[in-house]
């Protein structure tokens, strides 16, 4: 008795399924514990199966012949060699994976989470393989629909655009749209929220303050996390053993003012009034998604500058980084170009001679904001006077036009753009940043891990072998890491969401690299090796 299609598996197919489930295991950019490699080695699988299906099909086209059913000594070869390969694969997976983890500084490892992972394997597949077969006979059923009006290979080609059609507009649509709406109302809960150890400021410096232009019940969680830490004049005192100021920062939320624009008229408004452009050194931070500002990015600034300095940020989504990162582009877009003119507007008004010095900084989907304010490199360098970039997305556009237009020989992972005149790009600003030699104009740079996925993660992974996998690997990425069609694409998409898990320097985890970028771009003349040496331990 034949068998239910839906549980019918194709030999070929489980040859694919195999080749590609072995492959899986072939290291990436961040360690993966056990249920991710699961995902990973179940997607995997369904894309071996789906073509060596297809390899069939088509190797049976040529032929001219009908498909055969397998006897059972096939089945037993297949058995026994994926049971060798498979045990092979998962012994050099988690060798592979004991290594990542000690080139990136981690130490978490769920021995239970890996045994597990065959077993979320095996359902991942399953599913997949369902939903597809699912879409095929939605397939059938509308081809046989049509096959009453039209011809039919016609009727099968419209079956085909109506299935695939119809699927898209499902997950694209309803659960797409639905998971986007039902993020947003979850994470609009936790933005009404303080956390701990954060109080409303009672200096009329911070947004959120007395006499402050935004309310502090505007100003979101992280509104109120940037408003309400950071470092006083003592902490700066402490460090420098010299007099200081207290820092100027000002902020709006989403529930500040309705629209992007207002929100940062607002912002800049409130700047004004704390005396942000009285201060010798004015930085316009565009947040990642959920209007958070690394610390980091700005304390350094902060301590580097003595407390002579203003900080104006704004958010632009209630969603987490990773998830504005897939859906709140045009938001980041929108909010980085009209935060920078609206000060920008400001600051050009003022005498030459009174300006503070103008810098712009922006983390992941924030460097990306900023980057649209801009439309080149002199751009950048006539407007200000300094800007620092850390793990940008590999679809920024300017990031992308600097890295492809590169000097020939400089690798991806640390291109020279035009000799370095303006911008320039570092693995680690602590150590060198390429080239050598004068860098009189204003300073763009780029800092960006070599393990970072966020900066290497692209929809071209699928199909086409990036350089910088070409090339040989940064200080903390394994030398083994291959480029597979399909595989390392999925690999580096599951590295995304645990982007910020490793230690600072590696991952998407830039934390003490802010000292030395801010440094190298800022270039204060009375700040000692060993201050910068205390920063680094104080913000890291």
């Amino acid at each position: 008795m034949r068998r239910p299609t839906l549980l019918t598996l194709t030999l070929p197919g489980c040859w694919g399924a195999l080749i590609l489930s072995c492959l899986s295991f072939t290291p990436s950019l961040l360690p993966r514990g056990g249920v991710v490699q699961g995902l990973v080695w179940g997607i995997g699988a369904v894309i071996g199966y789906g073509l060596g299906t297809l390899a069939a099909w088509i190797w049976r086209a040529f032929a001219d012949r009908d498909p055969r059913r397998p006897g059972h000594r096939a089945w037993l070869v297949l058995g026994v060699v994926a049971g060798l390969l498979l045990a092979v694969s998962f012994t050099l997976g988690q060798y592979w994976q004991s290594e990542i983890r000690e080139l990136v500084g981690v130490t978490d490892h769920d021995v239970v989470l890996v045994v597990a992972s065959p077993f979320v394997a095996a359902i991942t597949f399953v599913l997949l393989l369902l939903l597809g077969r699912g879409l095929r006979g939605l397939y059938r059923w509308w081809a046989s629909l049509f096959r009453r009006w039209i011809g039919r290979r016609a009727a099968d080609a419209v079956g085909w655009i109506v299935a695939v059609g119809l699927a898209y507009l499902v997950v694209s649509g309803l659960l797409l749209g639905g998971f986007v709406d039902a993020a947003n109302a979850t994470f609009s809960l936790r933005n009404g929220s303080t956390s701990e150890g954060t109080h409303r400021p009672a200096s009329g410096a911070r947004s959120g303050g007395p006499d402050s232009l935004v309310p502090w019940d505007s100003l979101g969680q992280q509104g109120r996390d940037f408003t309400g830490l950071g470092p006083t004049i003592s902490d700066i005192q402490e460090l420098t053993a010299r007099p200081a100021l207290e820092p100027v920062r000002t902020y709006a939320g989403l529930d500040s003012a309705p629209d992007a624009e207002t929100r940062a008229e607002l912002a800049v408004r409130d700047l004004e009034r704390a005396g942000g452009f009285q201060r010798r050194n004015l930085v316009v931070v565009t947040t990642t998604g959920s209007g958070w500002v690394d610390p980091a990015l700005v304390d350094s600034f902060e301590y580097l500058s003595g407390g002579d300095s203003a900080t104006v940020a704004l958010q632009y989504s209630y969603l987490p980084s990773w998830m504005s990162y897939l859906v709140d582009q045009s938001k980041a877009r929108d909010a980085g170009r009209a935060l920078f003119d609206a000060v920008y507007g400001r600051w050009s008004t003022l005498p030459a001679d009174r300006r503070p010095r103008l810098f712009v900084a922006g983390e992941s989907l924030g460097s990306f904001g900023a980057e649209t304010a801009f439309s080149g490199e002199y751009d950048m360098a006539n407007r200000t006077s300094g800007i620092v970039f850390a793990g940008p997305p590999n679809f920024n556009s300017l990031f992308r036009e600097f890295t492809d237009h590169r000097e020939p020989g400089s690798p991806e992972v640390a291109p020279v753009f035009r000799e370095g005149r303006v911008v320039r790009f570092t693995n680690d600003p602590e150590i060198d940043i390429p080239p050598a030699g004068a860098w009189p104009r204003s300073r763009v740079l780029y800092m960006m891990n070599p393990s970072d996925p966020i900066v290497w993660w692209s929809p071209r992974l699928a199909l086409h072998r990036p350089d910088w996998i070409r090339e040989p690997p940064g200080d903390d990425v394994l030398p083994g890491m291959i480029w597979i069609p399909f595989v390392t694409f999925w690999q580096v998409t599951a590295d995304l969401p645990f982007a910020v898990d490793p230690p600072g320097g590696h991952g998407h985890h830039y934390t003490s690299a802010y000292v030395d970028g801010w440094y190298t771009v800022m270039q204060p003349a009375d700040v000692t090796p060993a201050e910068l040496t205390e920063l680094r331990t104080r913000v890291g």
